[in-house]
């Protein structure tokens, strides 16, 4: 027996993303940070170091995600977020142990 109803329709992504795009974009980013991040000296060089590697590779996500591969740019995307936020734990450790704001 039929349904009195239209048929419920079905959404789908055009371009789906898959895992192994997003593998490949963590470890390129985290290959990047380790790179940015071994140029620091001490905890100030290390923590700029990290923020100019963060921000390039959010750009270089972004333009991924408008021409490139979203599956590689979701991996970069939260790779550098991961690598951002352990450089600003490092900061707010240092902070909170010598009351001194260390990237001034």
């Amino acid at each position: 027996m039929s349904s009195p109803f239209p048929p419920r329709p079905v959404y789908r992504e055009p371009h789906p993303v898959s895992a192994l795009p997003v593998v490949s974009g963590l470890a390129a980013t985290t290959v990047w940070f380790a790179l940015f991040g071994g140029l620091g000296r001490d905890l100030v060089s290390y923590t700029w170091w990290t923020i100019v590697a963060a921000v390039s590779a959010w750009l270089v996500a972004l333009l991924l995600a408008v021409l490139g591969d979203r599956g590689v740019a979701v991996g970069v995307a939260v790779a550098s977020g991961v690598g951002l936020s352990i450089a600003m734990g490092f900061v707010a450790a240092r902070w909170i142990g010598t009351y001194d704001f260390p990237l001034w």
